[in-house]
């Protein structure tokens, strides 16, 4: 069946972009109802109003505190009838209710738990891969708990680590490694093919 999806983002919008071709091309049975942004200058929202996307920014050094500007996200969220909230490069921890346990996603661009937490973020990520040494870093999506980059693992790929790589060329590989797996998730999810058990994820 057919998802209603929310997005939330604070940058440029390039995996909202992603997500609008796959459904275009029919790969991906959702409609995105509105995105949110926490910055009023996110090129995210130009791509939201290109493709008549309702666009909302809710300008998180506006509000007080973090429970203020999450109030204020989900008032902004509340007006649609969402199934799934998507994270597109949000740049905050979000508080999930309880209607929106486990319909919450999120990717990350390492293999969790390694390289992950506050501050583990874009380039900061395949730095800190590349000055450990590690051979292999990776992409995860999982679903959003109220703790940073913790909650249950939805899907993973690996992405090798060349002796070679600069944080640039890393993020490079696992970025379109992302392109691949986050639409997979969403479209599991509209399925009605995630089942989650404690910690664990398990696809039908």
């Amino acid at each position: 069946m057919s998802i209603n999806i929310g997005v939330l983002l604070s940058g440029s919008g390039t995996t909202l972009e992603n997500l609008l071709g796959y459904i275009a091309r029919g790969e991906l049975d959702g409609a995105i109802q509105c995105v949110v942004s926490s910055r009023k200058d996110a090129f995210g929202l130009e791509r939201a109003r290109r493709n008549a996307i309702p666009a909302i920014a809710v300008p998180k050094k506006e509000y007080g505190d973090w429970q203020a500007f999450n109030d204020a996200i989900w008032r902004e969220l509340d007006a649609y009838n969402l199934d799934l909230i998507v994270l597109a490069g949000f740049m905050s921890k979000l508080a999930v209710p309880e209607k929106f346990v486990n319909r919450i996603m999120n990717v990350h661009p390492a293999l969790i738990p390694a390289f992950c937490g506050k501050g583990m973020y874009g380039h900061h990520v395949h730095e800190a891969v590349i000055d450990y040494g590690a051979k292999i870093s990776g992409v995860t999506v999982h679903f959003v708990d109220e703790e940073y980059d913790h909650g249950p693992i939805i899907l993973q790929e690996c992405v090798p680590v060349l002796d070679t790589d600069t944080p640039d060329s890393l993020a490079e590989r696992v970025q379109a490694k992302e392109r691949e797996l986050y639409p997979k998730a969403i479209q599991l999810f509209a399925e009605g093919r995630l089942r989650v058990d404690g910690r664990k994820v398990y696809v039908l």
